[in-house]
């Protein structure tokens, strides 16, 4: 469905009106969809799915994965939380999981960026002939 500009900036327009403090607030989201699916102002649709589409892009943004060869412990957790959050900003969704195959080092995951410093990284990269 191709949208038009007028709901691109009315989309655009709820999820600045949605944010507190540069952080989505999750009752504010619903109750902005169901105002909007309540009224049904011209082009309802489209402005649904382009909110939906930036309270996605967002939550992404705001969600960190991170893989470590070994279990992660309380220190390098909260270094790490606050390494991303400087980087990042509060607010930051942070999950820590065990990933042998990693063999050592660290992947992190946040939106679409990665940072991968793990062993097996290294090595794919090393076998596929670019430097890192």
């Amino acid at each position: 469905m191709k949208i038009s500009k007028q709901a691109r900036r009315d989309g655009r327009d709820l999820f600045k009106a949605c944010q507190v403090g540069g952080v989505l607030d999750e009752g504010r989201v619903r109750n902005a969809v169901a105002a909007v699916l309540k009224q049904k102002p011209r082009g309802y649709l489209a402005i649904v799915e382009h909110f939906k589409r930036l309270v996605k892009l967002d939550l992404d943004r705001r969600t960190a994965r991170v893989e470590n060869a070994t279990e992660t412990t309380p220190e390098q957790q909260a270094s790490i939380r606050s390494n991303l959050e400087r980087q990042y900003g509060a607010g930051l969704q942070l999950s820590f999981s065990v990933n042998p195959a990693l063999i050592g080092g660290l992947r992190v995951h946040v939106g679409s960026d990665i940072y991968d410093g793990s062993v097996a990284g290294r090595l794919a990269a090393l076998n596929s002939g670019s430097v890192l």
